[in-house]
């Protein structure tokens, strides 16, 4: 780990230029200027999850399948910490699209402050609570038990170091600055790549934690990231930069606290309603045996190649979009948004031919027992018709989100996605057993693609040319 921290110091500077500024220009290529990055770093996370995953794959069904119970309260986490990250990323790329960097840099300060407390509460609730968490998904067999504990309990505990990382990443990305999320993450999976084989499996003087092991090189990791991030926005020389010089420990005007609210709240309540209707399928899968439920999780794992590439593309227009609303620009609003469509609906079809034409080859990278394995194969084939939809979704909410419309977008996407349960009631018990869970998340993938597509369609028609804006500091 230590070798890792001494990055050389080119590294952790930037030579003097300006942060991207989205209000200008071509708007594709400055569109890929914030994206690229953005889309190399969510990968770069996918890549973090899906390796713990095939290495945990060798120890067997019943551990991947604890991993992925444990792993619920993590996704359960990111959906209470996007309060501070979306209501402080929105914020502040609308205060820099307004030339006003004191407001930028009070919001981002705010929302630093929020994103350490939520964190902090989380992780007590984690080990102070973790029986009855556990408890919920009825787990029966032991062994799986005890790897869900091992991992909710380390991964919960120490939570605060990912949520600091989300929010910074949403922060350097409001002000046009991807590439140190970029570096920090690609730093953090070279230590993730090295810690999980040495801890998982105990290779050399490293004892053979198991399920342990991979929770450890995953926190782990993630101090190693924040290590990076900090030190990158500590020896930046981008002009301006918001994120330096900030007082954590000042108390802002209530209007700051509000507006993060504003826009945060309903995006943390739909990420985790969101994370609860799937603990609900999970706990519902979990009746047809631990193969299922590991099915399940690194089927997921396996799908995020598809929707954190997305949702990375969603975060760059969100700031494109907040930023140009900011400067009251119509008409790249709604150009900007026309480019990512096409650029999601290639990503989403090249996924749906790749997990439709060759589910078995990429369900053997993390399953060796037969029955997992076919399980896996027809998850993969049925989930994968839904990946146009999928990315045109996150994309479409990540739009919304710039425009400030998070509540409209937390409203759409709790009401389709809560209709997965009754739907895989009713295809469950018409006979199509396990299959008819994977068919609910499909069709309901597909009515939301749809309806945020024309809603946002919707809304940019009417969006006014001019647009006045409170100051919170008067």
């Amino acid at each position: 780990m230590k070798c890792h921290l001494l990055v050389h110091e080119g590294l952790l500077q930037m030579s003097k230029a300006k942060t991207v500024d989205l209000t200008s220009g071509p708007i594709l290529k400055t569109l890929a200027e914030l994206a690229l990055p953005i889309m190399i770093s969510s990968m770069l996370g996918t890549a973090y999850s899906i390796m713990d995953m095939a290495w945990i794959g060798l120890l067997g069904a019943k551990a991947v399948a604890g991993v992925g119970v444990g792993g619920m309260y993590v996704w359960l986490s990111q959906g209470l910490v996007s309060l501070s990250r979306m209501g402080g990323q929105v914020n502040t790329a609308q205060a820099c699209g307004r030339k006003d960097y004191d407001q930028a840099r009070s919001y981002a300060a705010g929302s630093l402050q929020l994103t350490a407390l939520s964190g902090i509460l989380f992780a007590a609730v984690c080990v102070i609570f973790i029986q009855p968490l556990l408890g919920f998904f009825n787990l029966t067999d032991a062994e799986t038990y005890t790897a869900a504990r091992s991992y909710t309990l380390i991964t919960g505990g120490l939570i605060l170091f990912s949520y600091l990382n989300l929010t910074l990443t949403g922060l350097s990305t409001a002000q046009g600055d991807s590439r140190t999320p970029l570096l920090a993450n690609f730093i953090g999976l070279a230590g993730n790549m090295i810690l999980d084989p040495l801890l998982i499996l105990g290779i050399g003087p490293f004892p053979r934690l198991e399920v342990a092991g991979a929770a450890i090189a995953t926190v782990s990791s993630q101090i190693l990231v924040f290590v990076v991030m900090v030190l990158r926005i500590r020896h930046s020389r981008l002009e301006p930069n918001v994120l330096q010089h900030l007082n954590l420990l000042s108390v802002f005007p209530k209007e700051y606290y509000k507006h993060i609210f504003r826009i945060g709240f309903p995006t943390a309540i739909q990420g985790s309603i969101y994370c609860f209707i799937s603990m609900v399928l999970t706990r519902m899968v979990s009746g047809y045996g631990a193969a299922a439920i590991a099915t399940q999780r690194v089927g997921g794992q396996i799908e995020s190649v598809s929707w954190n590439t997305a949702d990375g593309f969603a975060s760059a227009l969100n700031a494109f979009i907040a930023q140009n609303y900011g400067a009251r620009k119509k008409g790249r609003i709604r150009k900007g948004y026309s480019l990512s469509f096409r650029v999601l609906t290639i990503w989403g079809l090249f996924v749906t031919a790749a997990f439709v034409f060759l589910p078995e080859p990429i369900a053997r990278l993390f399953f060796h027992e037969r029955e997992a394995l076919d399980t896996a194969v027809n998850y993969l084939v049925i989930i994968g018709f839904s990946e146009v939809f999928m990315s045109i979704e996150l994309m479409t909410v990540g739009a919304l989100s710039g425009l400030g419309r998070t509540r409209l977008s937390s409203v759409i996407s709790v009401i389709l996605t809560g209709s997965r349960i009754p739907l895989a009631l009713i295809l469950t018990h018409a006979g199509m057993g396990l299959n008819g869970i994977w068919w609910a998340l499909t069709i309901s993938s597909i009515v939301k693609g749809i309806v945020f597509t024309l809603t946002f369609r919707h809304i940019s028609r009417r969006l006014p040319e001019e647009r006045s804006y409170s100051n919170p500091r008067k």
